[in-house]
């Protein structure tokens, strides 16, 4: 052999070896999450901008009024409030086969194998912690306590959710016809921030007993009552596919009076609510992409749907029947 071929690494090299790969892996390989790495804390804390009084957000507007033929019952499951922590940086909804494509985590509750690798039939295959076979998925971003005690990072805790309601409801102007299986859906914009905006409508946060008042700011509420999130999914279907290139348009947002737009179908309307005890003056944020800086603009939320068959024709009877029912 070559003398190349003989030459003992020093420690030294192999150190300094280490050293380069190390720097040389992209952060999403290794799981790095600017808001758990405990690195330059002062570029992430929350802006006092992002916090408004309850009181001073906008009031919240009135629903669509109901007109004959319209579909006016609910239908609730309780799927638990992700009190086991199961987390992860993947989207399988907007970046399906993309490990950690989302850059922050999401709380999940409902089917308990989701991960940016799951396909329809492994969903279907797995266990759940909804109630009555409900194998869908549905997850949000974490909401943190970004400054803790001593063991903690600027962006430590993960808050769980003292509730989540899972609400299914009608259409103001139609009955609703059954979602097909594994109908993929999200609203809100991961990118509000750097967006303007843009898709931001749907997603709000309010308190638990000042709920006339909603708007896209952290709120601050009084003593004794909650923080809460409500995200508003799109139910004007079109009829033909589960999913979409831009994630979006199979699945749209009805007119401002409730009406789908020619060439789609109302299905049940998808409304989460999760709350949270958080402590009086506490600058909590969501998880984002670094870039949103945490700013509640960003907040979203995303869905597949997994019940059977069966169990979705029950969610629609009850919804066009004009009933308040549970799982």
């Amino acid at each position: 052999m070559g003398s190349q071929s003989r030459r003992r690494w020093s420690p030294g090299w192999i150190v300094f070896t280490i050293v380069l790969v190390l720097i040389a892996v992209p952060a999403s390989v290794v799981g790095y999450n600017t808001l758990t790495a405990g690195a330059h804390e002062e570029e992430h804390t929350v802006s006092p901008a992002y916090f408004a009084d309850v009181s001073a957000l906008p009031v919240a507007p009135p629903a669509p009024a109901g007109q004959p033929g319209g579909s006016s019952g609910t239908w609730r499951i309780d799927c638990g409030r992700d009190e086991e922590g199961r987390h992860n940086s993947d989207n399988v909804v907007i970046s399906p086969g993309v490990a950690g494509g989302a850059h922050h985590l999401h709380d999940y509750v409902g089917n308990d194998s989701t991960t940016a690798f799951s396909t329809d039939a492994s969903l279907a295959a797995a266990g759940t912690t909804c109630q009555a076979g409900d194998k869908s998925t549905y997850y949000w971003p974490v909401l943190r306590l970004p400054r803790g005690d001593a063991r903690q990072t600027v962006f430590g805790r993960v808050l769980v959710p003292d509730s989540v309601l899972i609400e299914y409801q009608g259409s103001p102007v139609t009955n609703v016809v059954p979602m097909p299986r594994f109908l993929r859906a999200n609203t809100g914009n991961p990118h509000g921030y750097t967006q303007a905006g843009v898709g931001t409508d749907h997603v709000q946060w309010t308190c638990s007993g000042s709920r006339d008042h909603v708007g896209r700011q952290y709120p601050r509420c009084p003593a004794g009552q909650q923080v809460v999130r409500l995200f508003d999914f799109p139910s004007c279907w079109n009829g033909r596919t589960t999913d979409s290139a831009n994630h979006k348009s199979h699945l749209v947002f009805p007119a401002p009076n409730g009406a789908c737009q020619a060439g789609t179908f109302a299905v049940p309307r998808l409304h989460l609510e999760i709350s949270y005890t958080v402590p009086t003056g506490a600058e909590y944020a969501i998880d984002s992409f670094p870039e949103e800086l945490n700013n509640p603009v960003s907040d979203h939320s995303d869905f597949i749907d997994v019940m059977p068959d069966a169990l979705m024709a029950t969610v629609v009877d009850c919804v066009n029947s004009g009933k308040h029912c549970s799982a």
